[in-house]
């Protein structure tokens, strides 16, 4: 593993993990026209640890209150009720079809059909006059929250993107662009965590030092990335909505196809 090429890669997961452009697709499309190859697919889900940590470090007063209140305050018992909830869907169906998703990662064209499609549906999504009934992810309730987790299921396909699915999903079902933003923030903490660790225990044996260092190298570098990504985004949403990501994927997912088409 090339070290600048695990730079770029981390910077990609980084910079894409929060974005509803799908960070794996993007991973899976950069590492194939870089040559880049980790065991089993490890080094795409590993170094999504540093995504992890960000986004507990610029949310690390938001969860100190969420815990000093869990255990009195009712609103706050519902909300990590809610994440929770949200987060079973995909765990257990992630679990339960492992080895299946993580064949689909060899299939870069597949990458680029959903880009493509995911940007057509966050167009039209974006575009919609909605009335919004949920401004607060505090104030989402659990029959919501679980809804919100269902579509996170759609995610276990590559390049559909798990922040879009949730986002595009809990805006559907009536919640405004920011909130909807943010539960998928606080939803990718226990769902990124369980993957990690979940990759980590079907393939640590496969792990050299080599390895090692390249995830931790990447690890690092979309730790930085994505702590910017985290403390900016909110504000980008709520001025300019989904536009952009969704030209982005478009984009990307054609150029994607064009190239595999003339590379062969």
């Amino acid at each position: 593993m090339e070290t600048w090429k695990v730079v770029v890669l981390g910077l990609v997961e980084g910079i894409t993990e929060f974005l509803p452009v799908s960070s794996t697709g993007h991973l899976i499309l950069i590492g194939h026209f870089l040559g880049f190859d980790s065991p089993g697919k490890t080094f795409e889900v590993l170094i999504q640890l540093g995504a992890i940590l960000a986004i507990v470090t610029v949310y690390a007063a938001k969860i100190w209150r969420i815990a000093f209140d869990l255990p009195s305050d009712a609103r706050t018992q519902r909300f990590v009720l809610g994440i929770i909830v949200a987060f079973l869907p995909a765990a257990l169906l992630g679990a339960l079809l492992h080895k299946q998703i993580k064949g689909l990662f060899e299939f870069p064209a597949l990458v680029c059909v959903t880009l493509i499609i995911g940007g057509i549906v966050l167009l039209i999504v974006d575009r919609m006059a909605t009335r919004p009934r949920y401004d607060d992810v505090m104030d989402y309730p659990v029959p919501l929250a679980l809804k919100i987790g269902l579509c996170q299921c759609l995610a276990l396909i590559p390049g559909v993107s798990r922040s879009g699915a949730t986002i595009v999903g809990a805006m559907l079902m009536g919640t405004d662009k920011r909130s909807a933003a943010e539960f998928s923030f606080f939803l990718a903490m226990p769902t990124m965590a369980g993957a990690f660790a979940y990759d980590l225990y079907k393939n640590y044996a496969t792990l050299s030092p080599d390895n090692i260092q390249a995830i931790a190298i990447g690890f690092s570098v979309s730790f930085i990335a994505g702590v910017i990504v985290v403390r900016y985004l909110l504000d980008f949403i709520s001025r300019n909505g989904f536009a952009f990501f969704a030209w982005w994927r478009i984009i990307v997912g054609g150029a994607g196809l064009g190239a595999l088409y003339v590379l062969g």
